[in-house]
């Protein structure tokens, strides 16, 4: 190699170097969109407009929620894959559009495994049945009464075929070996809205969403999937106390970046939603809603992408299992 070819190397790789700090440092130059790929007022929508604002605080630029619903996630999830790998869009993914999607969808349209770059898991949240005030039922072994007696007309309201509503009624009416309806939403909130008015039988959704629904008195909350009763519900069993141990259908959010998005980039990112998940305001919000923040140990790209491949798995395994489909 002529001494001509070396040096034009050498200087090319010290250039690279010294470029790779100052794009840390210039980014972000403009406002930041978080997709969030389900309708204005779920679960997703809650944690996306939480951690946005505290990345913009971290960030000193705009951070915006953009809700783009349809295909159990899969039209906003596609909509970032295919963006520009600048770190300027961003999705919001969760237990559904990075993980159960992929046996769900033959289509998908996107691998969550290598089509993007992992940023970091943003929160955990349980999940709880809720149920109509007009359906009278008071407690989970009445509501299974009741699905029973209505003979595969009993109505469970999701956020979307594929969604984690829709996985978690799935689940739910398999392990109990009951017959359901099973009504796709365009997102938890007109799920949870209907579930109010009387219009469907039951929703089995996110504390995040139900919380502040049984708290106004406008359902009723029967069961929650954690380990002990969380301070927030204390009069909401756990579904091992409400006689069915089995059932586990909690959900997680996590952010991504396009696949190809600068290392340095991804790593503004990463240290922004750190920071924000240690901010005492965002640790509140979720707190109220018995979201889990995962511990530092438990954040960063090499712990989500190790979690996305993990949950990939166990949901082929399940989705087989339980023959789960969507329309």
């Amino acid at each position: 190699m002529s001494r001509r070819v070396t040096r034009r190397l050498l200087l090319s790789a010290m250039a690279a170097g010294l470029a790779r700090p100052a794009l840390a440092q210039s980014f972000p130059a403009r406002a930041v969109t978080i997709v969030v790929p389900f309708a204005p007022g779920g679960a997703s929508d809650i944690v996306g407009r939480i951690i946005a604002r505290g990345l913009q605080t971290q960030l000193g630029h705009p951070v915006v929620v953009e809700n783009v619903a349809g295909a159990g996630g899969s039209i906003g999830t596609v909509r970032v894959a295919r963006a520009p790998a600048d770190g300027y869009m961003l999705t919001l993914g969760h237990i559904g559009t990075l993980a159960a999607n992929v046996p769900l969808y033959p289509n998908l349209g996107y691998d969550p495994r290598r089509d993007f770059a992992p940023i970091g898991l943003v929160v955990r949240n349980p999940a709880m049945l809720g149920v109509s005030l007009r359906s009278g039922v008071r407690d989970l072994r009445g509501f299974i009464e009741h699905v029973r007696a209505k003979q595969g007309e009993a109505t469970f309201g999701t956020a979307g075929s594929g969604s984690q509503t829709h996985l978690a009624a799935a689940l739910f009416l398999n392990l109990t070996g009951l017959r359901g309806t099973i009504v796709a939403y365009r997102g938890s909130g007109p799920a949870v809205q209907d579930l109010a008015a009387g219009t469907i039988d039951a929703v089995m959704e996110q504390t995040l969403t139900l919380i502040p629904a049984h708290r106004s008195g406008i359902i009723r909350a029967l069961a929650v999937t954690t380990r002990q009763r969380i301070e927030q519900v204390p009069d909401v069993p756990t579904f091992a106390e409400a006689g069915l141990p089995a059932f586990d259908a909690g959900n997680w959010q996590a952010l991504a970046a396009p696949r190809g998005t600068p290392e340095p980039v991804v790593a503004r990112l990463v240290a922004a939603l750190s920071a924000a998940q240690d901010d005492p305001e965002v640790q509140q919000r979720f707190r109220d809603l018995a979201a889990e923040i995962p511990a530092p140990a438990d954040r960063g790209p090499a712990f989500l992408a190790r979690h996305i491949d993990a949950e990939v798995t166990r949901w082929i395994r399940i989705v087989r299992e339980a023959n789960i489909t969507v329309d």
